[in-house]
């Protein structure tokens, strides 16, 4: 997300750490180059003008602190008004009485579909009930795989066969009153286009349900042709809320940054990811700070705080400071790590010289390095994970035929992981408590 952009903005910033004091003239060279970065990030015109001369006017204007160096008070500019160009932070109103309904809307291969589930996922974490609707007649597969993951995510899907997608809406409103839903989340139907025809059902659905949320979707990967679409939108219907997809692909992401100023609508929830859990609420300050390469820890913890199984967790760490961590134990770690979502995310997500050293890192490598070790423990038997003593030479080949690996794999795993058990051993001595050594996954 935001890969490029974030390295050409470092560039600027890495430049004016080697001066002492900044001139007019510097700070000019300095927007230059922001405005370049953000052009090509696809951010719009408008937007990168606005932006541009409200740090101008602060840069040269005044003195933000006599604490920070000029490269720290550039920096804390170009921060401050990326925040506010994002705009504010703007929550579900679920509030009044229920069911609340959350009308998602958008063209065709905007990703409503999927975003409906992760939304209703992640609602359902929450304690919220929740119901899916497929009120999307006309494409073929869409009520197959809104069902799909409706069943993925523990919901239920509601559907009607022969009825148009207002009075399906309306079926559906009476039996989630009737169940006690809380949520009732609306997959709506999309076209290629805008059209009379798309606004009119969606405005004959608004007269069957009052709807608390009417989110568009937005694929992100479109820059910033998102931007009249959402006007489209905008203007035809009550929109309050934006959901951008495919923020994790290979967009450049100006439609995020220029969305918000142009539109007035504020956006709500980012794609991330193609599993359930890629999905994120919309913090302004985060974003801004990942753009400008400081990570997003608050990120890190939520994505495990939602992924990792915490009384496993607990269990291992237990097993760990009594010296009890087995090759079993390690693979269960891998597997939660890997729910964590792809590695290049997670080490975005890493904060200030953390992110930059990061970059060094071959993320995908990294990723085969783990899907490997875990064919390999998977290739053992139960007691040859709990006891790696037994491993002699025979059982080693047969484990590296099993896993498709080379018996210098098998030696190299077992070889780490004797050392970390050693490691293990001399933290119990000291006293010390600490989690799975780093170099398990080198």
């Amino acid at each position: 997300m935001f890969e490029n952009l974030s390295n050409r903005l470092d560039e600027v910033f890495s430049n004016l750490r080697r001066r002492a004091k900044l001139s007019e003239q510097d700070v000019d060279f300095v927007l230059r180059e922001i405005r370049l970065a953000l052009l090509e990030a696809d951010v719009h015109y408008s937007v990168v003008k606005k932006f541009t001369s409200q740090i101008k006017e602060r840069a040269v204007g005044q003195v933000v602190s006599k604490a920070l160096n000029p490269a720290q008070q550039i920096f804390k500019i170009v921060h401050e008004e990326l925040v506010a160009i994002l705009g504010e932070p703007a929550s579900l109103n679920l509030n009044g009485a229920k069911p609340h309904v959350l009308l998602l809307v958008g063209l065709q291969g905007s990703g409503k579909t999927t975003a409906a589930a992760k939304i209703g996922a992640k609602l359902r974490s929450t304690g919220e009930r929740v119901m899916l609707v497929a009120a999307d007649p006309y494409r073929p597969a869409a009520i197959k795989q809104l069902q799909t993951l409706g069943e993925q995510i523990s919901v239920p899907v509601f559907t009607e066969d022969g009825k148009k997608p207002p009075a399906v809406v309306a079926d559906a409103y009476d039996l989630a009153k009737k169940n006690g839903t809380s949520v009732m989340i609306v997959d709506t139907a999309g076209r290629s286009q805008l059209d009379d025809q798309l606004m009119n059902e969606l405005a004959e659905i608004n007269k069957k349900v009052t709807a608390n949320e009417t989110l568009l979707v937005l694929d992100s990967m479109i820059g910033q042709e998102a931007l009249p679409i959402a006007e489209g939108f905008r203007d035809s219907i009550n929109l309050t809320g934006l959901v951008l997809t495919k923020m994790d692909g290979d967009a450049r992401g100006g439609a995020a940054i220029s969305i918000r100023s142009v539109t007035g609508v504020p956006i709500k929830f980012l794609g991330t990811g193609e599993g359930i859990n890629g999905i994120e609420i919309y913090d302004p300050n985060r974003l801004a700070s990942r753009i400008l390469g400081m990570g997003d820890v608050m990120g890190l913890i939520e994505r495990a705080e939602a992924t990792v199984d915490q009384d496993l967790a607990e269990k291992q760490a237990e097993r760990m400071l009594k010296g009890e961590f087995t090759l079993e134990d390690f693979a269960q770690q891998l597997k939660q790590v890997r729910k964590m979502g792809p590695f290049s995310q997670i080490l975005e997500m890493l904060p200030g010289g953390l992110n930059k050293a990061a970059q060094n890192v071959d993320s995908q490598q990294a990723e085969r390095e783990m899907i490997r070790t875990e064919a390999i423990i998977n290739s053992m038997t139960k007691k040859e994970r709990r006891n790696p003593d037994l491993l002699n030479a025979s059982r080693r080949r047969r484990i590296a035929s099993g896993s498709g690996t080379d018996v210098q794999d098998v030696n190299r795993l077992i070889k780490q992981f004797r050392e970390s058990q050693k490691m293990l051993k001399r933290l119990k001595k000291t006293g010390m408590k600490g989690g799975l050594p780093t170099d398990l996954f080198r």
